[in-house]
């Protein structure tokens, strides 16, 4: 049997119309880069198409190995444990397909990169706008989502803290 691989970017949800459209814009540009792969994605809550469509289309279109990435930041509850609920219900209801689960996108260096140009961006429009204000003399604030995982509250500290360090701001 020939394997023809899939991907399944498997997201939260929201009910704001433009992250959801943010998403899906994200799912194109990943079945752009990966042309040789049928790429579909999916939304935990909130939103639809739902995962299983996601899943249901890969399948449809005759793939027979799906590796499922949750488009998500950190690992916190739904990555831990309603993802894996949901690919492991979806792989026993059809044993014939390989069906695997990646990890969050977590902390990176091309993040923390992202990050850094994003809020220089911000930096430069509100000196802009307000006067040059010394980056050490500003306050860094990294805002998570709240949540009550331990690891992936520490995994927000972290970021803070790498880039307060890494760009030098009088505190975070």
């Amino acid at each position: 049997m020939t394997q023809k691989t899939g991907i399944m970017i498997c997201g939260h949800g929201s009910r704001d119309q433009g992250a959801v459209d943010e998403f899906g814009t994200l799912a194109g540009h990943l079945a752009k880069r990966f042309p040789d792969y049928d790429v579909e994605s999916g939304f935990l809550e909130f939103a639809t198409p739902v995962i299983r469509t996601g899943l249901d289309k890969l399948r449809d279109r005759g793939v027979n190995r799906i590796i499922c990435v949750p488009g998500m930041l950190f690992a916190a509850g739904h990555v831990k444990n309603d993802l894996p609920s949901e690919i492991n219900s979806f792989a026993q209801a059809h044993p014939d397909l390989d069906v695997r689960f990646g990890r969050e996108l977590a902390i990176d260096a091309r993040l923390l990169r992202a990050a850094k140009v994003r809020i220089e961006e911000a930096e430069a429009a509100a000196n802009a706008a307000k006067g040059e204000i010394a980056r050490k003399d500003t306050l860094l604030m990294v805002v998570g989502r709240g949540t009550n995982d331990s690891d992936a509250n520490s995994n927000v500290n972290k970021v803070a803290r790498m880039l307060w360090e890494g760009m030098d701001f009088g505190w975070a």
